[in-house]
């Protein structure tokens, strides 16, 4: 009898996470420029009713739950497989709302909130009562973004909750940055996808933690960091940021504590001076079936027969940000052994490039 009780109980278990996998997905199609609202509403209703929603921002594509709720928090967590101590950034359409969800005084900070936001930053508060532990994986402490995209705006705005949102992907896989990114990963796990094309940066939000004694910079991102020393001249730039070392202790923000941005094949990073990446690169990509992630600069100095996608020029880094994750996610990838990967300049955008090519890397070599 008991092994009969065992057999049912897993048995109802697989069977729930079967009907789960394969719920309906509402697919909405909408104008950034222009959001129609009827439409927009149909999307809120499912967060107010505690359900998914992946929506366009101006940086990824995110997965969006009532940030007030902890059971529709919790979906995120399984919908992505992240693990729960990953902190969620909490999505807000106005500075008031995130006023009402902090214990700091946000004046304090008038400059740095007036001038980026709504912008691709996330700024590092302590929270109040009013957000879940589950969104911020036990910290007393929460990451709060104003967006820049309209749609990402109305969206919270006639929900009249924060929205807790990390991207719309698979835990570990490349951020989406285009419709069928996110159609890959999430459809038929979440209630509704919202579809808006393709993002502008392609890079998750800049991260500054305003919690401590000082500012620090915890992700690098689309403002880059001389922007955000201007205004914060104390800011702390960690060095786990630019990968000098391991980050260690408690993540305080998203893609800290676990591998990000993982290619279905190993990514090999090559870091030094530019003619001798260019040949180590060009070396490595003889050995066997490579793709060969490269600037316009440089691609003619490879092999001919090298299968090369060309991210952009050194001297438009937001253009090569905004190819990096769509090149990581390209299918033809599993064709290949590897991929191989330049090195950028980590000045400006060019940091937070760096910041993501480490991090998806399966072995840097520095030449």
């Amino acid at each position: 009898k008991g092994q009969t009780l065992i057999i049912v109980v897993i048995s109802f278990w697989k069977s729930k996470e079967i009907l789960e996998a394969a719920m309906d997905t509402k697919i909405i199609k909408i104008d950034t420029a222009d959001p129609d609202l009827s439409v927009l509403s149909e999307a809120a209703n499912f967060i107010k009713a505690g359900e998914l929603v992946a929506f366009p921002t101006e940086t990824v594509y995110g997965l969006g739950a009532n940030a007030l709720e902890a059971k529709a928090v919790e979906k995120i967590f399984r919908a992505k497989g992240r693990p729960q101590d990953n902190p969620l950034i909490v999505h807000v359409s106005s500075i008031e709302m995130a006023r009402g969800l902090i214990s700091q005084d946000l004046d304090r900070y008038s400059n740095i909130v007036e001038l980026l936001w709504p912008g691709p930053v996330t700024l590092i508060f302590r929270k109040n009562e009013l957000i879940s532990q589950a969104v911020t994986a036990g910290l007393q402490s929460v990451g709060i973004r104003l967006p820049a995209n309209p749609v990402a705006l109305k969206l919270i705005e006639l929900s009249g909750v924060p929205i807790a949102a990390p991207s719309a992907n698979l835990s570990g896989k490349p951020s989406p940055t285009s419709e069928e990114h996110v159609l890959s990963d999430m459809e038929g796990k979440i209630a509704c996808i919202i579809l808006s094309g393709d993002v502008l940066f392609g890079l998750e939000s800049t991260i500054v933690d305003l919690s401590g004694s000082k500012p620090a910079l915890l992700r690098p991102g689309p403002v880059d960091v001389e922007r955000i020393k201007e205004l914060l001249p104390e800011l702390v730039v960690p060095p786990f940021v630019e990968a000098r070392e391991e980050y260690a202790g408690l993540a305080l923000s998203p893609g800290l504590k676990y591998r990000h941005y993982s290619p279905d094949v190993p990514l090999v990073l090559i870091e030094g001076n530019s003619g001798e990446v260019v040949s180590r690169a060009g070396i490595l990509a003889r050995r066997s079936k490579s793709i060969l992630l490269c600037s316009e600069e440089y691609s003619e100095f490879y092999p001919v027969h090298i299968k090369k996608v060309v991210l952009g020029s050194r001297n438009d880094l937001y253009r090569v940000a905004s190819n990096l994750f769509r090149a990581l996610r390209n299918e033809e990838n599993r064709n290949y052994s590897q991929i191989i990967a330049e090195s950028f300049p980590e000045n400006g955008i060019g940091l937070a490039i760096m910041n993501r090519l480490r991090k998806a890397a399966s072995r840097i070599e520095r030449v």
